[in-house]
Order: C-alpha cells, then sequence, then structure tokens
C-alpha cells in the first residue's frame, strides 16, 4: 500500500494556490470544465517539480524529493494514488496520460537538481527543453484531445519555442542562481570563454548567441503555427494563447536586446487579454 507522502501533500498545495497568478491560468480557463481542471492538475504537478528543482535544499535532498513525486506518479498508475493525487489519477485514466511524461518531466528537473546546468552542448540542451517543455505539452494534448501524431509534434515545437524563450528572457536571472542554458558550441563560436554564468553573460559576443537562438525559437512558433492551422479549432485555442502569450514575450525580449546590462522583461498585461480574448471568442 502507497502511503500519502507528506512532501507531495505540501508541495502540491502550494503549486496549486500559484496556479491563478501565472499565463497559463489565462490560456487554460477557457477550457471546458473537465479539461480545464485536468489541466490545472498538471500544471499543480510541474510547478511543484519544478520548485523542487529551483530550492535551496541540498541536492541529496531534492533527488530525494523528486524520487518521491515520481513514486507518487507511479502508484498513480497502480491504483493507489496518495491522497493529494487522486484528482490527478482520475484525469489520468480518463485522458491516458502517458506515465512515460510525467517520468521525463521529473528527468528534466533533476538535472537542474544534480547540478546547476552550465553551458550544455546542444544535445544535452534539447533533451533539456523536450524534458522540462515538451513532455508538459504531450500530456497537455491529450486533454486538449489531439491525435498523438499531431499532438506530438506540436509538444515538440512548441514546448521547444517556449522554453527558448524562457531561456534568452532569463539570461541574468539564471546567472543569478550559478546557470546558464546557452549552448557552449554557440559560446564557443562567438570567441565566449567557459567560465562562471555571469562572467558568459555579460561578455560582450552575447548578442551573437542570442541572435542564434531566437531565430530558432521562431522557427518553432512558425512550425507549431502550421500544425494549429491544421487542427480544430476547439483543439488548440488553449496553446494557441500561450504561443501568442509567449511570442509577444520573445519579440519584447529582442527589442531590449540582449548587450549588458539588461532590463527585466515584464509582461505587457494589455496585449496578453487582448490574445485571450482573441482565442477564446473569436
Amino acid at each position: 500500500m502507497v502511503v500519502s507522502n507528506p512532501v507531495v501533500d505540501e508541495i502540491h498545495i502550494q503549486a496549486t494556490a500559484a496556479t491563478s497568478g501565472s499565463s497559463f491560468y489565462l490560456a487554460m480557463r477557457i477550457l471546458p470544465a473537465r479539461q480545464r481542471d485536468a489541466m490545472y492538475q498538471v500544471y499543480a504537478f510541474c510547478r511543484a517539480v519544478d520548485d523542487i528543482a529551483d530550492s535551496a535544499l541540498p541536492r541529496a535532498e531534492r533527488h530525494a524529493q523528486l524520487e518521491r513525486w515520481r513514486a507518487g506518479i507511479d502508484a498513480c498508475y497502480a491504483g493507489a494514488p496518495p491522497a493529494a493525487l487522486r484528482a490527478l489519477a482520475q484525469h489520468i485514466q480518463t485522458f491516458r496520460l502517458q506515465r512515460d511524461d510525467f517520468h521525463a518531466m521529473i528527468d528534466g528537473m533533476a538535472m537542474d537538481a544534480a547540478a546547476d546546468l552550465c553551458a550544455p552542448d546542444e544535445a544535452t540542451l534539447d533533451l533539456y527543453c523536450d524534458r522540462v517543455a515538451s513532455a508538459a505539452g504531450r500530456l497537455s494534448v491529450r486533454i486538449f484531445g489531439m491525435s498523438d501524431a499531431a499532438g506530438h509534434a506540436l509538444s515538440h515545437h512548441l514546448g521547444r519555442a517556449l522554453q527558448l524563450t524562457n531561456i534568452l528572457r532569463d539570461i541574468d536571472e539564471d546567472a543569478a542562481i550559478q546557470r546558464c542554458y546557452l549552448p557552449r558550441e554557440l559560446l564557443e563560436r562567438e570567441g565566449i570563454a567557459l567560465g562562471s554564468p555571469a562572467a558568459m553573460a555579460a561578455h560582450p559576443a552575447l548578442p551573437g548567441v542570442c541572435a542564434v537562438l531566437v531565430e530558432r525559437a521562431r522557427q518553432h512558433f512558425a512550425h507549431a503555427a502550421r500544425l494549429m492551422d491544421a487542427a480544430p479549432r476547439y483543439q488548440v485555442r488553449a496553446p494557441r494563447i500561450m504561443s501568442g502569450v509567449y511570442r509577444c514575450l520573445l519579440e519584447r525580449t529582442v527589442q531590449r536586446g540582449f548587450t549588458f546590462p539588461r532590463a527585466k522583461i515584464r509582461k505587457p498585461h494589455v496585449r496578453l487579454m487582448w490574445i485571450v480574448a482573441r482565442y477564446a471568442f473569436f
């Protein structure tokens, strides 16, 4: 018998309470009730494991907490979920959510928990993006009702577009916690020596690295847009909102520029509400 885990319970509650303050919340509130609740439960899981990875706990404790979450997810599939995951377990059954996608998300957070990622190679960066972003997309598209082929393709491209946008927007915030997600091949090509995240973030050649990632993100957004154009409208209203929000953030980041020092990017709330209204009602 699986016993309810107080660590999982507490983090789950905190994650759920935080949902209403996010752009995710704006996108998901337009969904029918059953899909909306399923997405909130998935979001709570994603937020919880992300909070563990970003916490100040000793790395061994972060690893242990992530493994407790893995055990909790496994318990859902065994028919004996912890109390805090009973609602998620019901949605797992209803929408046939895949255990591998939950595990991939945990694996992605474990990459951050095990060591501060600093200038990963291209393959590692792509794996990280797949785990922390596209895996969540694969869970989501099942809830939206997309076919596996179209849903996986959309998750691949939109997940990477969103994560690259986050990386480009948060260079300084990441450097402050000793992380740098910019790929080492691009850094080396621009003559930026691999060193401390702060030193790399302040290098005058950094805009050359960022320009490549901006174009890469735009290409992923374009691929995602074509996939959403080909899908039934009701299946892609929420991902269209997420895409619209993050494309706006990407362009704001580009307008700010990548030369050090950089201003913090703030969400354009009026623009975001227009994006939500556009895809929710028209």
